[in-house]
């Protein structure tokens, strides 16, 4: 929390400070919402102080305090992501509701430019999965581990034409429309690009190919890490060394 001194030198008073902050905590909480927890932009929060405030200091006063409490009254976890490089080129929009079902303690990303946050439940997991999932949902974030888990494999990058021929020995066809738990298996794919995936098109001697590569949040240790003991037990070893 800032201290009476910090907010004197940036000339604001307590009230409007926490004004602000309870701004940044609701934009914050209902965009997750909207967006099934896509990443939220640094930018769009300092916008929210920035707005009628000219304080060099005030944005980032106001969001790592929006931060502290939303893990003390909501129990999230207000991470930050940072991206290390840009795709060629970037594909998809946000699902719309009818296309959610993951829950926030198991968040999925895409495009997460310089400075995102994302909200992540600090709930126990078995009490989450107890007493807050959706068990109607929980085939997406198994879907999503098998994906994740064969470009993993694959050494974090495969072709779309690969994947889908890897997915295909799990009973999952690229024109399949109908499958009797995801639909439209193109679309539940897609679904995993706003999340956790990077897509890219990358020109070669044979014409366009589309290039599926781990995002951000894919190869954060909280997912990371379960998905190499998950691999580890597919395969049968102690260990994920050759995944690493």
């Amino acid at each position: 929390m800032a201290t009476s001194d910090e907010l004197a030198q940036i000339d604001i008073s307590k009230e409007e400070k926490d004004k602000l902050v309870a701004e940044v905590m609701r934009y914050v909480l209902f965009k997750t919402h909207q967006t099934s927890g896509c990443p939220i932009k640094r930018e769009e929060l300092t916008g929210i102080v920035t707005k009628n405030y000219r304080q060099r200091a005030l944005p980032t006063l106001v969001i790592n305090e929006a931060r502290e409490r939303l893990k003390a009254t909501f129990g999230y976890e207000m991470r930050e992501l940072q991206r290390t490089r840009a795709p060629a080129t970037r594909s998809g929009r946000p699902p719309s509701q009818a296309q959610r079902g993951f829950p926030v303690s198991f968040p999925l990303f895409l495009n997460v430019d310089a400075k995102s946050y994302v909200l992540v439940s600090m709930l126990d997991p078995e009490v989450y999965s107890k007493y807050v999932e959706d068990k109607d949902s929980a085939h997406l974030p198994g879907f999503a581990f098998a994906v994740l888990g064969i470009i993993q494999l694959a050494g974090g990058k495969m072709s779309e034409e690969d994947l889908w021929h890897q997915l295909k020995r799990l009973g999952l066809n690229d024109n399949d429309e109908n499958h009797p738990v995801f639909g439209n298996n193109k679309q539940a794919l897609e679904l995993l690009v706003h999340w956790y995936l990077l897509k890219e098109k990358l020109a070669g001697p044979e014409g366009h190919a589309l290039m599926y590569e781990l995002a951000e949040r894919a190869l954060d240790e909280s997912i990371s890490g379960v998905l190499k003991d998950y691999i580890s037990q597919i395969v049968g070893t102690s260990n994920a060394t050759e995944v690493d």
